[in-house]
């Protein structure tokens, strides 16, 4: 099929474009990009007000199937996915069970097939069983279609298992994803070690459950050349690290979710169980320290850690109610309200970010509208008001922070390959 995309403010950071432009779709791909282009004969859609940008990517999504389908499943993410302007997804390992060998990285695939939406990209994980005491298959694995590795929800505690695996990885040529959590630091830590945690006289998680495992990390990153992709970072003095291991030329990369960018740890004052995440929300001068990072590039981008449970496991008592968040529906709006329309970043750095980066850092072949490049693009309404609402969201996870937040950006058509697969918040397929 022939589509013209028009009048659209296209924002494409790979390709340093700004402004208005037509394009060209034609059998899944960009075909042509220009600020008029020939409509006779072609479908057009009418994109006049609205901003174009390269579909978003986000390398951290608890997709959950198998075993965990009560929260969600390939389907049900992938539609939130969409409805969020996502295009690329991943697909993490801490399932029942886990995904720790090949076979269950091609199931994991077909599932992405079926569901027929967004393109999900199977991670394995690192350790059998994520038990964090013998590496897995991981040339088998990729061999079967796996992105990375991680024993993400756990941090790998043994060191020389992580040198061995760092090792694997660089002769495969994947990335190597790490939750930072030294477990002998966090104990039965619930929030950050701050004044909320001594006001509700709950166990701590310090920033050097964080850091002392980031720091190891790095220095075993740096002997292996292996390439080291930080999860989730919370806390300023682990920016420092990051910042350094880079200059040392250690060939590490970060990311950073919009909660630990917009909220501290007042917000779980009360024991709000909907603002409890592993690694915690973190003091105010952390959050300052995380939005400069990515301003200036230290964090290279923004990933949700969309992490779903059900409404039964977040109405515990909060010791006993689960870490984790959902964010694909809602992390687009509330980064350009309360990032960009503040002027403390830049909307090309944003999609940057959340998309372009994303994409030249780990060699995917999205992430930009150029020409004889997947037609994967999202489309957004920079002017129109919402109210987040959990109960409209496609995930099964209902647990956000930010459920009745005001934003602006809301996402309006999201495109995979050329076709529609979300349009003015409905899923179409």
């Amino acid at each position: 099929m022939e589509l013209v995309l028009q009048g659209g403010t296209v924002v494409d950071p790979s390709q340093g474009l700004h402004g208005r432009y037509d394009l060209y779709l034609k059998d899944g791909c960009v075909v042509e990009i220009a600020k008029k282009i020939e409509t006779r004969g072609r479908k057009v859609i009418s994109l006049d007000g609205l901003t174009i940008v390269p579909g978003l990517i986000d390398l951290h999504t608890h997709l959950r199937e198998p075993g965990g389908e009560e929260k969600e499943t390939v389907f049900t993410g992938s539609c939130a996915a969409a409805a969020g302007g996502y295009t690329c997804i991943t697909a993490l390992p801490n399932t029942n069970p886990v995904i720790d060998n090949a076979e269950k990285i091609k199931q994991v695939a077909a599932l992405a097939q079926k569901a027929g939406l967004v393109r999900v990209l199977p991670v394995g994980a690192a350790t059998k069983g994520s038990l964090g005491n013998e590496p897995t298959g991981i040339a088998a694995m990729v061999k079967s279609g796996a992105f990375a590795v991680t024993d993400d929800g756990r941090g790998v505690q043994n060191a020389g298992i992580l040198r061995e695996i760092l090792r694997q990885c660089k002769q495969c040529g994947i990335p190597f994803l790490e939750h930072c959590e030294d477990e002998s630091l966090a104990g039965e830590g619930q929030i950050h070690n701050g004044e909320i945690a001594k006001k509700l006289e709950v166990a701590a998680i310090p920033v050097t459950s964080e850091t002392v495992m980031l720091a190891r990390d790095l220095l075993l990153a740096r002997e292996t050349g292996a390439h080291l992709h930080i999860m989730h970072v919370s806390c300023a003095d682990s920016i420092e690290l990051i910042r350094l291991a880079k200059a040392w030329g250690v060939k590490v990369t970060a990311e950073v979710t919009p909660h630990h960018l917009l909220l501290t740890e007042t917000a779980v004052d009360g024991y709000n169980t909907l603002a409890k995440m592993k690694p915690p929300l973190r003091s105010e001068t952390d959050r300052r320290a995380l939005c400069q990072a990515l301003v200036d590039g230290t964090i290279d981008i923004v990933a949700t850690d969309h992490a779903p449970h059900t409404r039964e496991e977040k109405e515990r008592y909060f010791t006993q109610a689960p870490f984790g968040v959902v964010g694909l529906e809602t992390a687009f709006p509330l980064l350009y309200t309360y990032l960009v329309k503040p002027g403390i970043i830049k909307l090309e750095t944003l999609v940057e970010r959340m998309s372009c980066g994303p994409a030249k850092i780990f060699a995917l072949p999205y992430g930009t509208l150029k020409p004889g490049s997947p037609a994967d693009l999202a489309v957004f309404d920079l002017k129109r008001e919402m109210i987040i609402d959990k109960e409209r969201f496609y995930s099964k996870g209902k647990n956000t922070p930010f459920h009745g937040w005001q934003v602006n950006g809301v996402p309006v058509l999201t495109m995979v390959g050329g076709k529609i697969i979300m349009q003015e918040g409905k899923i179409v397929k």
